[in-house]
């Protein structure tokens, strides 16, 4: 768990790295204690296999080790290997000293307070915990110079992974079904959040994900999917996206404050045209509907993988499913509810 882990470093610190290995290397690195790091909060949001002491999960501040808390004098070194960054934060692999393995999330800025961090994440973590598609939230730990928080980790890595390794590197690209299964299974991870009752607190928005996108959608080894970061969004500040997300609807995708379940909807459809028309498909929305038949009738090319029969009908659908989200009128997009009796009908 988090006893005798590293949970997050400053750049300044002092890390031994083989010249020869790439920016995402393993790499171990020792975080000096400061004492203005004393008093940091560490929780737990569930059952753990792992070797902790009892924590308060409610987000109590935690000084001494009498009272069986950790601190950060007892954050010992780790192994870690940097997985992506984005403009929240910094992805990383960290394998414990005991040899468990998680992913975690080391924030580049937060916008609230050490209580309410804790408690925003034990929230946030009670919800994951209702729907099989959305990624568990096990630990976290807040100091003056690192957040962090701890999540179960997948191997296979995210979608974007697996696209971009067909795209750029040659490797054998996703086929339809697992497309079409990746598709559904996330439409049921936003179908929780959306069905979530409202909760009526500043800047805190329980029923909405607020950051859907490729690289936040893991991939376990038998192909399913698991939506990662609820909620994350909503513990920084405004972020920069990826132009790709910017350049249909960028009034959605700036502020926390503009967040909606039609934002999610939107970003949704993006999503799933990046997987049927690859990269640029997100950013050609008009066109593509603009050339919607000659697709359907195979003179347009449009469809990035290997499509036929029975297949090509049911992607077809899903495209119509995907330009219906990315309607620029967030009124006129489904609900995520309508989305899935749609997905349930392409797979009759």
């Amino acid at each position: 768990m988090l006893s005798r882990a590293f949970l997050g470093r400053k750049a300044n610190n002092r890390i031994k790295r083989n010249p020869s290995e790439g920016e995402n290397s393993n790499r171990s690195s020792s975080l000096h204690y400061n004492h203005e790091d004393e008093e940091c909060i560490v929780g737990l949001t569930g059952e753990l296999p792992l070797n902790m002491c009892n924590i308060d999960g409610g987000g109590s501040y935690t000084k001494a080790k009498s009272k069986g808390v950790l601190v950060l004098r007892e954050v010992m070194m780790g192994s870690v290997q940097m997985l992506g960054e984005s403009g929240i934060g910094i992805s990383e692999k960290v394998v414990l000293l005991d040899g468990m393995v998680y992913a975690s999330k080391r924030f580049k800025k937060l916008t609230v307070s050490k209580k309410e961090f804790g408690r925003r994440i034990e929230r946030m973590a009670s919800v994951s915990k209702g729907c099989e598609y959305l990624l568990q939230v096990r630990a976290y730990l807040y100091a003056k110079r690192i957040k962090i928080i701890l999540c179960d980790y997948y191997p296979m890595g995210s979608l974007a992974d697996l696209l971009n390794g067909a795209r750029e590197l040659g490797h054998t690209p996703l086929d339809w079904n697992q497309r079409l299964t990746i598709v559904f299974q996330v439409a049921k991870a936003i179908s929780y959040i959306h069905g979530l009752s409202p909760i009526h607190e500043k800047n805190f928005q329980l029923n909405v994900h607020g950051n859907i996108k490729a690289s936040n959608v893991l991939i376990q080894t038998n192909f399913s999917a698991c939506l990662s970061e609820y909620g994350f969004i909503q513990l920084t500040g405004p972020v920069e996206t990826a132009s790709i997300w910017q350049c249909k609807v960028p009034e959605t995708f700036n502020s926390t404050e503009k967040m909606s379940q039609k934002s999610d909807i939107c970003s949704f459809g993006l999503m799933v045209l990046d997987m049927l028309g690859g990269p640029d498909a997100p950013c050609q929305v008009h066109c593509i509907q603009d050339r919607k038949e000659e697709i359907k009738e195979g003179v347009a090319p449009f469809f990035e993988f290997l499509v036929e029969g029975k297949a090509r009908k049911q992607a077809l659908l899903v495209l119509d499913i995907a330009l219906s989200c990315t309607n620029r009128s967030p009124e006129a997009r489904p609900s995520i509810d309508q989305i899935l009796v749609n997905l349930d009908d392409v797979l009759i």
